[in-house]
């Protein structure tokens, strides 16, 4: 991390700090620049989405704030402390739940808990918060069965549980629900904003769906194409909480900022340009079949 972050820091600085920061990857042709100047600021229970094209170093920053990178240059201040390797404060859900198959989802989480709390917390205090966790991802009816006895949607909530477990100051979220069908996609959407209700997590999530970063976020940092990805746009969200998906889906003001990161998408930062095509017949065509 560039030493200037932290000699600049104030007591008064953002809870989390990403702060100016490069990420250049070595090829065999020479250095690519994934990440550019990219700069941003969040308070402590913000809701944070990240959204843009494929290839647009959403994950590079997720995985900068996790620890699991070093930036090139820049870096990650989390209340004022220096990030530079991964963390119990900051705990991460994959798109793929990534769930240990021969244990329980109640011995899941009982992994994650030991490492966080196993010097300060009795067995039955470790019991009392592995099974409060897992009631708030709307688990504790299936605490003892194996990730092959469950659904997609029930192993991500697992996934979840554990996250949350680890009691971590942020939650990074790297499309939790994209493999799941829009059914069970909803459900964890309502149960991520009462988990957020509740506890006021600090979230940063990726996502490529444009009506789940409205629905949660309280702000949506619109990322432009790679290479030398950078913020394009940084859009608030200032629609009411709590929020329902039905009460909103005519809500002028849901359409407009749904409309916005659809136009930076799409018109902005259009990935693939149109394509004119011209369909030309065959020199000679197949003859009908004659009926039978």
């Amino acid at each position: 991390m560039n030493s200037s972050i932290i000699e600049n820091s104030t007591p008064e600085q953002s809870f989390l700090n990403i702060s100016k920061i490069d990420m250049v990857f070595p090829t065999p042709t020479g250095g690519f620049t994934a990440l550019k100047d990219v700069d941003l600021q969040i308070e402590k229970g913000e809701f944070i989405s990240l959204i843009g094209h494929s290839g647009c170093g959403k994950s590079t920053v997720l995985n900068i704030v996790a620890g699991l990178y070093q930036a090139t240059k820049g870096g990650i201040l989390l209340q004022n402390k220096e990030v530079n390797e991964p963390g119990p404060e900051r705990a991460v859900v994959f798109q793929n739940h990534s769930l240990l198959p021969w244990l329980t989802s109640y011995q899941n989480v009982e992994l994650a808990v030991k490492q966080v709390f196993n010097k300060t917390m009795s067995k039955g205090e470790m019991k009392e918060w592995i099974e409060y966790n897992l009631k708030l991802v709307h688990m504790d009816h299936a605490m003892h069965k194996r990730p092959d006895e469950i659904s997609g949607g029930m192993k991500q909530r697992v996934g979840i549980a554990r996250a949350l477990a680890m009691q971590p100051e942020v939650l990074l979220m790297d499309e939790p629900f994209g493999a799941l069908d829009a059914l069970t996609r909803a459900h964890m959407q309502d149960s991520l904003m009462e988990i957020q209700n509740e506890l006021n997590n600090t979230v940063i999530m990726i996502t490529h769906d444009v009506d789940e970063a409205v629905l949660l976020s309280d702000r949506i940092v619109m990322m432009t194409n790679g290479p030398e990805a950078t913020i394009g746009e940084i859009l608030d969200v200032k629609l009411e909480r709590p929020r329902s998906r039905l009460s909103l889906a005519k809500d002028v003001e849901y359409n407009r900022l749904r409309s916005e990161v659809l136009t930076f998408l799409y018109e902005k930062q259009r990935k693939v340009e149109n394509i004119k095509s011209t369909i030309t017949a065959p020199a000679s065509t197949p003859k009908k079949r004659a009926n039978a």
